[in-house]
């Protein structure tokens, strides 16, 4: 898929396996915001200096980088690589109960961001989320082969939420809480 030949200046990317389709085909759609989320999290990895969260975070990043492959492989081509499963929806599911059982949860929204690296946590959550989003559009345009990959991006939101609560922990400064602004506007 990558391209340094200039092939997709025709507004066309190549996939795993053989084939071309469009750059804004639902597919490449959604393996390109995985791709996005994967990068939110180097971020997040190069902002923190708690090793947990730092191995956390490349995990996660490999995970994304398998789910994008899956995604961005041609139907029809033979998969090479371990596809997307209960395995994998298991190992972020137990992550998620070992860091929260080390982290008090907010009892309501929050405004991210109370240190840069779950800032950047939280960046690759909202993002996660658009990826689900077009794993859904994908899988009810019939282009989604695995919805095992909607189910584990639908969890990797929620372990990021939780993860970057822990990251802030381990800082020692929670998330504030989003409140409304009790202050009136001037008109």
């Amino acid at each position: 898929m990558l391209e340094l030949s200039g092939t997709g200046d025709d507004g066309t990317t190549g996939l795993l396996g053989g084939g071309r389709v469009s750059k804004d085909d639902p597919r490449i759609e959604a393996f390109g915001t995985i791709d996005e989320a994967s990068s939110a999290l180097g971020l997040a990895r190069a902002l923190t200096s708690h090793a947990r969260v730092i191995s956390i975070c490349e995990e996660l990043q490999r995970g994304l980088y398998a789910v994008g492959a899956e995604l961005g492989t041609n139907p029809q081509a033979p998969r090479a690589f371990v596809v997307t499963g209960d395995t994998q929806i298991g190992r972020l599911e137990q992550l998620i109960a070992d860091l929260e059982s080390e982290v008090t949860m907010p009892e309501g929204f929050i405004l991210p961001g109370a240190t840069a690296a779950s800032g950047a946590i939280d960046l690759a959550r909202a993002i996660a989320r658009r990826a689900e989003r077009r794993c859904v559009s994908l899988e009810n345009a019939g282009g989604l082969d695995n919805p095992a990959v909607r189910r584990w991006l639908n969890r990797l939101s929620l372990l990021l939420f939780v993860l970057a609560r822990y990251e802030e922990n381990l800082a020692g400064r929670p998330a504030p809480p989003a409140k409304r602004s009790t202050a009136r506007r001037s008109s």
